[in-house]
């Protein structure tokens, strides 16, 4: 598993060196090596504590989470319009990226101590409003699309525990119900455009519709092999918005090509596989959920940011796990790989 990390933090490195090569952005690359050895720190601490510790610490981790998420929320700061950040300009952590391994082991310690075979409606009401307090205090930030990170490790959880199929059609109903309320009273101005774009980008080509376009554009000119390292044109040329954060699929796909793609797209699917694995070999149900809750965060994240570079998902902040620029995002999901590695290490254990 830390072979497939390092290897997918390497490419990333690399990609970021090239997009902001010759840039105000130039030393992001080695600012992103200085995270990721932080990160292995953070991963090497998660492996050491014994999980059965963290879950029963849970609900004094949920209400930190909560409190400093209402802090964040009352003196935060703010950029880009949302205020998700705690620190100073240069020194910042994004608290929801790390309350998503608290929602891990939240729905892991909740699932473990049910004593029925499946989940009831009781115990999927509460459950579900146990994540959703956080999920909605993370949405009012605003940031949707960390928000919505949260109902795959919640789907993960409710699907490996089982559940009577009348829910799964009463909640389908009324999540359609539910999506036209909420696309014009619960989404911002800005959130209802970019599904707009999403349908049609065309529609506001220099505006919501450019990212997407000139991502679209990026992927396609990559075509087999790739124009190569710090050769890529709408890379270079500045054409592609934030190419070494939320966008750096695009950048990635443009200089390396479908070949690229294909490596990048199968060292994801060996991680997983790993996560997997580690999940089937847990010594207890809670190590299982742990390990299922990370792997459907991570599957998540891919699909999302993928998809939406290549323009079949709708343009949301949800960065490329282990390649995107950033501190947060990197050192919390070195922390859930942590937890993972912690079952994995403790699965001959009774």
């Amino acid at each position: 598993m830390l072979i497939l990390v390092c290897a997918i933090c390497a490419l990333g490195v690399l990609q970021i060196f090239s997009a902001t090569h010759e840039t105000r952005y130039a030393d992001a690359w080695w600012k992103q090596v200085i995270w990721i050895l932080a990160a292995f720190l953070a991963l090497w601490i998660a492996s050491m504590i014994d999980y059965h510790t963290l879950l029963g610490q849970v609900p004094v981790l949920y209400a930190l989470s909560v409190a400093t998420l209402v802090a964040t929320y009352a003196v935060g700061m703010t950029a880009f319009g949302s205020r998700r950040w705690i620190g100073t300009t240069s020194y910042h952590l994004q608290v929801s990226e790390f309350v998503k391994l608290v929602i891990v082991l939240l729905v892991a310690r909740y699932l473990t101590e049910l004593k029925t075979e499946h989940l009831e409606l009781h115990d999927l009401l509460k459950l579900g409003g146990l994540v959703s307090l956080p999920m909605v205090m993370v949405m009012l930030q605003p940031d949707l699309g960390t928000a919505l990170t949260f109902l795959p490790i919640l789907a993960a959880g409710i699907f490996l525990m089982g559940f009577r199929w009348q829910y799964a059609v009463v909640a389908v109903v009324a999540i359609a119900l539910a999506a036209p309320v909420s696309y014009w009273f619960v989404l911002k101005d800005y959130q209802r455009q970019r599904v707009v774009s999403f349908l049609d980008p065309s529609q506001d080509p220099k505006g919501s519709g450019y990212q997407v376009i000139q991502s679209k554009i990026a992927v396609g000119s990559g075509a087999l092999w790739g124009q190569g390292v710090t050769k890529g044109t709408q890379t270079q040329g500045r054409f592609l918005p934030v190419p070494h954060k939320d966008f750096i699929f695009s950048a990635f796909a443009e200089e390396h090509g479908f070949v690229g793609v294909v490596v990048v797209l199968g060292l994801y699917f060996l991680l997983l596989m790993q996560i997997v694995q580690n999940a089937q070999t847990a010594s207890d149900r809670a190590g299982m959920f742990i390990c299922m809750g990370v792997a459907a965060l991570l599957l998540f994240h891919v699909l999302v940011n993928v998809g939406m570079v290549i323009g079949r998902m709708p343009v949301t902040g949800i960065p490329l796990p282990l390649m995107s620029s950033g501190g947060s995002n990197i050192v919390a999901m070195f922390l859930m790989l942590g937890l993972v590695n912690n079952v994995r290490l403790r699965r001959f254990v009774n």
